[in-house]
């Protein structure tokens, strides 16, 4: 792997570079994985950085033979935190920035020393959509920053309570204080009862559900012919890398830009 480093002590990421190319459809390749950049990361982790590749599910991570402390799958568009094998290895998982919205009843037993995981920016909207995390027994660290669950009441509470070996909680130490009043609301007797009260699925108004939001996507309209055509010249033309992201994005999935709709309507 002869990427360059980049500022931190780790190679940077090809498929960040080139916006995903070396996934196919969306898809976490055998290929895509061995071609990945790898090395050390800030905190002198060994990383395999799988970073802005469109990724819609974890996949095929067998191919590691469980060589990485950490592994970073964020920015990608990830739906649900599962398909791991076994990786005993694995201390931190990063996938802040995807469209997680369910995790796997058996992430603990896949990932059975997970001590960091930050899951900023996702879709995880409930209480109960937490409890999964139960299983992941030596987790200290948690991200939900950015996360619809956020804004439920006693929602740290109830994630302290859970996660009894967790020290950090969206970047704050987690106190002897709130150890002590999550387990006076959640333990003993009548906890049981106060916890279901608060995993009960509730609507908040203005927060469209986890399953509203990943139907959201527009639907495919295309490509014609004549709309590849135009997105190909459209790539070429390209000025920024962010517009050849796009791009790309409208030419796999086929929902064509309103730009070059409404050029090729006139």
């Amino acid at each position: 792997f002869a990427a360059p480093l980049c500022s931190c002590g780790r190679h940077a990421s090809r498929g960040a570079r080139a916006g995903g190319r070396g996934a196919m459809a969306g898809r976490l390749t055998a290929d895509l994985i061995l071609s990945s950049a790898q090395g050390l990361n800030c905190i002198g982790e060994y990383e395999l950085d799988l970073r802005g590749n469109k990724l819609n599910a974890v996949e095929n991570l067998a191919v590691t033979q469980d060589q990485f402390r950490c592994i970073d799958l964020s920015s990608n568009d990830i739906l649900k935190l599962e398909g791991f094998p076994p990786l005993k290895k694995l201390h931190t998982l990063l996938l802040n920035n995807n469209r997680v919205a369910r995790i796997g009843s058996n992430l603990g037993v896949t990932l059975p020393n997970l001590e960091t995981l930050v899951l900023t920016n996702n879709r995880l909207c409930n209480l109960g959509d937490l409890d999964p995390l139960v299983s992941c027994s030596r987790l200290e660290r948690l991200s939900l920053v950015d996360n619809p669950v956020q804004k439920k009441p006693n929602y740290r509470l109830y994630v302290v309570h859970k996660l009894q070996k967790l020290k950090m909680l969206d970047f704050q130490k987690v106190k002897q204080k709130e150890r002590e009043e999550a387990e006076r609301m959640f333990g003993g007797e009548g906890g049981a009862a106060a916890a279901e009260a608060a995993r009960a699925k509730t609507f908040t108004p203005g927060e469209p559900a986890a399953e509203e939001e990943e139907m959201a996507e527009p639907e495919p309209t295309g490509p014609t012919p004549e709309q590849l055509t135009k997105l190909k010249v459209a790539i070429a033309n390209a000025a920024t890398f962010e517009e050849v992201q796009r791009l790309e994005k409208a030419l796999t999935t086929g929902v064509m830009p309103a730009e070059l709709t409404e050029a090729m309507q006139e």
